[in-house]
C-alpha cells in the first residue's frame, strides 16, 4: 500500500499554510513529519484524513482517492478527544461502532490492546480516575481498535514514563513490522531517528528537506571523527603536534577526543597515526550531525 501525497496547497484567508507539499510513504514504513509550531503538520494530517478539502493537490491510496469505506484510519492526535467523565470501555466501543466495527469486535480488538499496555484492570473506570499516561495509552487504543490500514501518531509518547514509552515503542514497532502505513510527528527527534525511515520537514508551509534519514545524514560533511578512550589527554597532545597538520582542531571531552579534520578523506591516515598508540583506543567513528541539529539548521528561519 503506498500513500501519494500530490503537490497539496491549502490557504485559511490570506495566510497559505501548505505550499505544494508532495511526498509518499508506503507499508511496513514510517515517515517522520516535523516541523516547528505552526508549520502546517496539523493541517496536512488533516487533509490526509479529509477532515477538509486541499485547495489544489491529490491524496491517493494506491492510485486511487482515500475510501473510508475499505480503508480505515487511526488518528492519535496531540490533544487528547476522549470524554473524561464517561467509562471507557463504553466509548471505545462507540467510537469504533462509528467506522463500522461490531460490538463483539471492538471489545476483543480492545481487550488485546489493554492487555498489552497492562492497564486491563483499567477498562471499566472513568477516563479522568486515570494518570496522564495511562489515559495516553487509553487514546492510544481508540486508535488502534479498529485495526486501521493507515496510521497517525501526533507526539504519541506525551505523558508517558520511560517504562510506559518502552511499551508503547513495542508496539508502534510491531505495527510497522505487521505492515501498517505508519505517519509520525513528534518534537522527540530520539522517536522519529529510532522508527521512521525517511522524514519530511515543513517550514513556511513547504518541504524544506525530505528523504531517507541516512542519506541525509551521510549528505553532510564527513571530516568530524569521534575517538573514545581512557587516555584522552594523552592522545590529544599526541594529535595537537606539528606532524599532523591534516588536524583542524582537537576538542577533550572526558573520554572522548573530537577531531576535526581539514578534509574527510583523510580518515585513514588519522587512523594510521592513533595506529602508533596501540591498544589505548576504544572507539573511532565519523561523527554525524543529530536529526536535532538537522532539523533546528532547516527551521529556525521564518515560519
Amino acid at each position: 500500500m503506498i500513500l501519494s501525497v500530490n503537490n497539496i496547497t491549502k490557504s485559511f484567508g490570506e495566510k497559505q499554510v501548505l505550499n505544494g507539499i508532495s511526498f509518499s510513504a508506503e507499508s511496513g514504513k514510517a515517515v517522520g513529519i516535523l516541523g516547528r509550531n505552526g508549520a502546517g503538520k496539523t493541517t496536512l494530517i488533516r487533509i490526509i484524513m479529509d477532515v477538509f478539502g486541499a485547495d489544489s493537490g491529490e491524496v491517493y491510496l494506491d492510485g486511487n482517492p482515500i475510501n473510508k469505506q475499505k480503508i480505515r484510519i487511526g488518528y492519535l492526535p496531540e490533544e487528547r478527544g476522549l470524554y473524561p467523565k464517561h467509562k471507557i470501555m463504553e466509548q471505545l466501543v462507540y467510537f469504533a461502532s462509528l467506522q463500522g466495527i461490531d460490538k463483539k469486535t471492538a471489545i476483543n480488538n480492545a481487550n488485546a490492546l489493554f492487555n498489552r499496555l497492562n492497564i486491563e484492570e483499567y477498562k471499566n473506570r472513568r477516563l479522568d480516575t486515570l494518570s496522564k499516561g495511562n489515559q495516553q495509552k487509553v487514546q492510544l487504543i481508540a486508535t488502534l481498535i479498529t485495526n486501521p490500514d493507515l496510521i497517525i501518531l501526533d507526539e504519541p509518547f506525551s505523558g508517558l514514563d520511560p517504562v510506559n514509552a518502552s511499551l508503547l515503542k513495542d508496539l508502534v514497532k510491531d505495527l510497522i513490522k505487521d505492515g501498517k502505513l505508519v505517519l509520525f510527528s513528534s518534537h522527540q527527534m530520539n522517536y522519529i531517528e529510532e522508527f521512521c525511515n525517511e522524514i519530511l520537514i515543513l517550514n513556511g508551509g513547504k518541504i524544506v528537506l525530505g528523504g531517507a534519514i541516512k542519506d541525509i545524514k551521510r549528505s553532510y560533511a564527513r571530516n568530524i571523527i569521534e575517538i573514545t578512550t581512557e587516555n584522552s589527554t594523552a592522545i590529544a597532545d599526541f594529535l595537537n603536534t606539528s606532524q599532523h597538520n591534516f588536524i583542524k582542531r582537537v576538542i577533550v571531552n572526558e573520554d572522548n577526543i573530537t577531531v576535526t579534520l581539514t578534509d574527510e578523506n583523510f580518515k585513514d591516515k588519522l587512523m594510521e597515526n592513533l595506529s602508533q598508540l596501540g591498544n589505548s583506543i576504544d572507539g573511532f567513528a565519523v561523527k554525524e550531525p543529530s536529526l536535532n541539529e538537522i532539523f533546528v539548521s532547516y527551521t529556525e528561519g521564518q515560519i
